[in-house]
């Protein structure tokens, strides 16, 4: 039957509103991951998993933890608030004073620190980031480890720059200044790694960080950027920032270390058990970017201005339906990636493993699946925290998750299990998550608790039936012996399920009426269609 939608206009107006910032973080994400896939595609022919990509791997810990503790994510949630207040009281003086002191302090705090991870990187490598290996890959580990920090160095100015346009409410260039650092990457695998082998990708990124940084300085010349070579550690406003960020920082800091520390595990498990696990959490993180990321950087400002307004139901229910539409989207991508995971990495590496290396990679893929869900879940639980000014309580939560996570790690570690290792990092952040909404249900007086339950039995039953569907579809492809037969019948092989898995979840979750699909649904009609709607 026909019906008029009976939202107020502000609401509607809203609704669209997020629909359509979510479909441009989505696209933006997704063509990431696309120039990524490319990436992967040569890579995997030219390293397959071997051990000048477990250096790479290995190399990129610590510059990558040197930026995200200085620079990274942290850094945003504290400076955006600080440097806006400056904006809304037209104070654009004090803004770009506090602007100068932040983008100095860090870049000097960074260089001081990669010297000095310059100058001890052998130590670095043999006692922590790699103990496993010999004394060549540890020494390419090194080389590579030096030349990346070349890029910590230009992302702490970028990172910044990113945090100054979007407190100016401009989104197209910090959108696309990710997109930029893929590119660069991929100059490096296509046109430097014949001449410059594993050594191409490293210069592929730090070409990468400064594309990065280059995309967004038209926008500082629009809005007028002034900058003052001063390090102003006497400004109070400073040091609001790094106490705002410390708590944020610490967190960050424990998820890099955790990747370090199962990496050096992993280092002890024999050739290709690190590029095993990077493999894995590469292609989990394809998923989970597109679902967990992109709603929580769009559902994270209408969190905070519930908060700053005290609308505790406002918070309870954009948080819960942020959450539905995750669980609506992760648990399918979940158990998809799970059945359709081995065509798909025979895909991506052409020929580039053998049997073994492809089994190796296809184990941690299948356990980090598992972790699709709670990875997607915390960047909305985490942020509703951080919209509440507090950042704290999801240190301790980190510290909790961590310490499954590292305990597992180390027990799976001895019994030799790569794959291990993934299923502790997936236990450790579903305990991460499951404790911090047990807080937000005693602080917000619930999370709508039975409607998270039945989205999740809803959606869970609907994969059950696409697995089913795809298994179905792989048995008969199986029978006609079309299995083996190239590339290209794999591509159809895995179009062919995904196209049937997701119409089989589609008409199951319809006839199960699940409320969020309909609402997607009617949302997308409302935006090209108008606002009567099919219900």
């Amino acid at each position: 039957m026909t019906a008029e939608v009976g939202q107020p206009a502000a609401e509607t107006s809203r609704s669209r509103h997020l629909v359509n910032s979510t479909l441009i973080v989505m696209i933006a994400f997704g063509t990431a991951k696309a120039i990524s896939l490319v990436q992967t595609f040569i890579i995997a022919e030219v390293f397959g998993v071997g051990r000048e990509w477990d250096t790479f791997v290995s190399a990129n810990g610590i510059p990558e933890l040197i930026f995200t503790l200085i620079a990274g994510g942290a850094l945003g949630h504290a400076f955006i608030p600080v440097f806006s207040g400056f904006l809304a009281k037209g104070d654009r003086a004090g803004a770009w004073r506090v602007a100068s002191h932040v983008v100095n302090t860090v870049f000097f705090t960074t260089l001081v620190i990669s010297i000095i991870t310059f100058l001890i990187a052998p130590w670095l490598v043999a006692s922590l980031v790699a103990p496993g290996f010999d004394t060549a890959g540890q020494a390419q580990t090194v080389d590579l480890m030096r030349i990346l920090l070349l890029s910590t160095l230009l992302f702490s100015i970028s990172g910044i720059m990113m945090g100054i346009l979007q407190s100016h409410n401009h989104f197209l260039l910090p959108a696309l200044a990710p997109i930029m650092f893929d590119v660069g990457i991929l100059f490096g695998v296509i046109a430097l790694t014949r001449s410059m082998g594993v050594y191409g990708i490293a210069a592929g990124a730090v070409i990468g960080a400064g594309l990065h940084l280059g995309i967004q300085i038209p926008g500082l010349i629009r809005f007028k950027a002034r900058w003052t070579p001063e390090l102003g550690w006497r400004d109070p406003q400073l040091w609001r920032i790094v106490r705002l960020m410390l708590p944020r920082i610490a967190g960050l800091g424990v998820f890099s270390l955790n990747f370090i520390v199962m990496n050096s595990i992993a280092s002890r498990l024999g050739e290709g058990s690190v590029s095993a696990l990077s493999w894995g959490w590469r292609l989990m993180q394809i998923p989970q970017t597109l679902i967990g990321t992109a709603m929580g950087t769009v559902i994270f400002p209408t969190l905070a201005a519930l908060s700053e307004t005290g609308d505790e139901s406002g918070k309870r229910e954009a948080m819960s339906g942020a959450l539905r539409f995750i669980l609506t989207a992760s648990i399918p991508a979940s158990i998809g990636l799970i059945v359709v995971g081995r065509p798909l990495i025979s895909l991506l590496e052409r020929g580039a493993f053998d049997s073994t290396a492809s089994a190796l990679v296809y184990s941690t893929l299948q356990f980090f699946a598992l972790g699709i869900v709670v990875h997607s879940m915390m960047e909305v639980v985490a942020r509703s925290f951080y919209a509440d000014k507090d950042t704290l309580t999801p240190l301790w939560a980190a510290l909790i998750g961590a310490a499954i996570n590292l305990g597992l790690a180390f027990y799976f570690g001895e019994l030799g299990l790569v794959s291990g290792l993934a299923l502790a990092n997936s236990l450790g952040t579903a305990v991460e998550v499951l404790f911090l909404l047990y807080l937000l249900r005693r602080r917000w007086h619930g999370v709508n608790e039975s409607a998270l339950a039945r989205t999740t039995g809803k959606a869970l039953a609907s994969s059950l039936v696409m697995a089913l569907a795809v298994l179905v579809i792989d048995a008969g492809w199986r029978v006609i012996e079309l299995a083996e037969q190239g590339l290209i019948i794999t591509a159809v092989e895995i179009g062919i399920q995904v196209v049937v898995g997701a119409l089989a979840f589609g008409i199951t979750a319809l006839l199960l009426r699940m409320e969020e699909l309909t609402m997607f649904i009617r949302l997308i009609r409302e935006r090209f269609i108008g606002r009567r709607v099919l219900i």
